[in-house]
Order: C-alpha cells, then sequence, then structure tokens
C-alpha cells in the first residue's frame, strides 16, 4: 500500500482544531499517510518574525501536496494574506472549489452542484498596489495622465494595477474544460466584466472562446459577472463549471458557498503544475479558539478532494458518503449545523469527527 507524504499545516484560531480532527478522519478511511506537521500564519509570525517560513515552503515543495488548516489575515494592516503568498510562490493557478448541496444542511436551493474555477495568480488580487501620497505613486499618475489626458482622479488616491495575461488565462480556461470533461459536468460558464473592461475581461473572454472552441463536446457560454450573481440567486442549477479571473471568483465562491448552507461545508483546492494544496474556505475564527465548537465539515471535505488527486478515489468516496450521512442525520453536528442554530443537543468538532468515523466503519 502506497504511504501518501503530505504537510499538514496547522493554521491558527480553530485552525489546529480542525487540523486534528481531519488528520483523524483522514487516517481512518485506511490510507496511509506520512505527514509533516508545520505552522504558519499569526502565531508563527509571532515566533519567527515571518507568517510563512522557509521551511513550511520547502516541505511543501517536497512533499507537493498539502492540507491547510484556516489562517488568520490581518484586514487593512499587517502583514499580506500567507493564503495568496502560498499561492504565488508555488504556483498554484488554479483554485478549485465544488458548492453542493447536502441533504440536512439548510440552504437557499436544493439539487445545487456547482464547481468554481478561480485564476489564482493574476488580476487585481495579485497585489499590485501603489499606496496615496507616495512617490512612486504620483510618477504612476503623471504616466497614467500623459496616456489618458481624460483621467481625472482625486487629490489623494491609491491605485491597484490588474493584470490579465494571455498564457494565464489560457492555462485556466484549458482546466476549467479539462475538469469538466473529466468529471463529466455538463458546460462551462466564463464570468467577466468585459463590457467595460475591455482590455483585461476582454483578453481573458477572447482567449475562454478560443480554448472552448478546442473542446465541441462541452458546451459554452459567458456571463457578465454583475448579471451572474443575480442569476446563481435565482436559478443556481442552470450552472456547472464557472470560471473566472482571480478576485470575482473569490466573490463569487462565497456567493455560492451561501447557497448550499455557508462557509462551513464548502471545501476547496489549490492546484498547480508542481503541487497542491487544499484548504476549508473559511477563516480561522479566533474568537472560538479552544472550544471545541466549530464545524469542521470543509476542512474534511477538503481532505476528501485530496483523496482524489492522490488517486485514492475509493476512499474519497467513503469518507464523503461519512459526512453525508452524519449531516442528512442532523444528531451529531455541529450548533451551525442545527435547526436555528441552537447549541441544544449539538456536538462539539471532535464529537462531529468521531461520528463521521464510525459511519466510514460501518
Amino acid at each position: 500500500m502506497t504511504t501518501h507524504a503530505v504537510t499538514l499545516i496547522r493554521g491558527d484560531g480553530i485552525g489546529p482544531e480542525l487540523a486534528a480532527v481531519t488528520r483523524e478522519c483522514l487516517q481512518a478511511t485506511g490510507v496511509k499517510f506520512d505527514w509533516d506537521v508545520v505552522d504558519a500564519g499569526e502565531a508563527t509570525m509571532a515566533k519567527e518574525g515571518t507568517p510563512l517560513p522557509k521551511s513550511v515552503l520547502d516541505s511543501l515543495r517536497r512533499n507537493k501536496v498539502g492540507l491547510k488548516a484556516p489562517i488568520t489575515t490581518p484586514v487593512g494592516t499587517g502583514f499580506r494574506s500567507v493564503n495568496v503568498a502560498l499561492r504565488k510562490e508555488l504556483d498554484l493557478y488554479a483554485c478549485v472549489r465544488p458548492c453542493r448541496t447536502f441533504e440536512g444542511v439548510a440552504a437557499y436551493h436544493k439539487g445545487v452542484d456547482l464547481v468554481i474555477v478561480r485564476e489564482n495568480t493574476e488580476d487585481l488580487y495579485a497585489g499590485i498596489e501603489f499606496e496615496k501620497d507616495k512617490e512612486d505613486t504620483a510618477r504612476l499618475l503623471e504616466t497614467i495622465r500623459e496616456y489618458r489626458p481624460g483621467a481625472t482622479f482625486g487629490a489623494h488616491v491609491g491605485i491597484s494595477i490588474k493584470p490579465i495575461s494571455v498564457e494565464r488565462s489560457r492555462r485556466i480556461v484549458q482546466y476549467a474544460f479539462e475538469y469538466a470533461r473529466k468529471h463529466k459536468r455538463r458546460r462551462v460558464t466564463a464570468v467577466h466584466k468585459a463590457n467595460i473592461m475591455k482590455f483585461t475581461d476582454g483578453l481573458f473572454l477572447e482567449v475562454a472562446r478560443q480554448v472552448a472552441a478546442e473542446y465541441p463536446d462541452i458546451p459554452f457560454n459567458d456571463r457578465i459577472v454583475d448579471n451572474m450573481c443575480m442569476q446563481l440567486v435565482q436559478t443556481p442549477q442552470d450552472y456547472d463549471v464557472i470560471v473566472l479571473p482571480n478576485l470575482y471568483g473569490d466573490i463569487l465562491s462565497d456567493l455560492c458557498a451561501s447557497l448550499v448552507g455557508g462557509l462551513g461545508v464548502a471545501p476547496g483546492a489549490n492546484i498547480g503544475t508542481a503541487g497542491a494544496m487544499f484548504e476549508a474556505v473559511h477563516g480561522s475564527a479566533p474568537k472560538y479558539a479552544g472550544q471545541n465548537k466549530v464545524n469542521p465539515t470543509a476542512l474534511i471535505l477538503s481532505g476528501v478532494l485530496m483523496l482524489r488527486h492522490l488517486g485514492e478515489a475509493t476512499a474519497a468516496d467513503r469518507l464523503e458518503r461519512a459526512v453525508a450521512a452524519v449531516l442528512a442525520e442532523g444528531r451529531e453536528v455541529t450548533y451551525d449545523l442545527r435547526p436555528g442554530k441552537s447549541t441544544v443537543g449539538a456536538v462539539g468538532t471532535r464529537e462531529m469527527g468521531q461520528a463521521i468515523i464510525r459511519h466510514l466503519g460501518a
């Protein structure tokens, strides 16, 4: 039996609790793992002066597969996102976020089964920014005014640059079509704002249409991002695989998660040519740290995605069925999955994990 070397990033906030439970569930499938347990994030910053030590990157490069628990990202100040840094350093260019309804989980719609495929490395999310009232920002503004004389700005302005390239647009759209073909999905939809941003989103759409022509067996359409938001709220069943630039993908993946019950049931994968990292979509919720209270479903389902990536499809199916059974029964679940989010009758993080493990053995 193959033993899979996997880097386990414990995260911070609720991360270590979720990592422990998910590890137990994965091991209960019978698949063999050689875990390299490492730390990154806010607590690591305090200890080592960096939220992302070189040792973490070295481990991921060596093992080529990682499972990451949530990591805190400060809002507005502090260090930049560790999640973004990991994607950039390892060129994890495809962010894949399945969103499907589960029996027993309160949701706005029934029968939703979507997959968000988000470009992970460029667009506004690349973080190429110029701070207001700085010398380099002033020089950039002068250049913009020279080439776009009609451009007007306020007195104090920050600037973000939105790079969209042919090469990276092509590889993410190809990934979406290959995913659709492999998993027998029924359609690919490209999302953009090409009616306004003609040289960036317009380029993304042009490339998407070119790639779509190479996959005549898979239906293709496109939607403007604001219209797409409306349609997803109204009729999400009309859509299947959705491919987007970075920022739209980040926003719409949370919207789609809300359609199926929230971030607590939303797994995620970040895939590159030389490795992959799997993570829950939700944050680190530090106010709940150490309380054995939070829902482990999203990270466990991310583990399911990891099993499939490792070629352990049978184990992945068994674990996913076990999670679905516990959710459907609704007895041994955390408070957020109880009617009205009542703590009455709810179990803790560890206890829900044990219920899933019992179903694995049934």
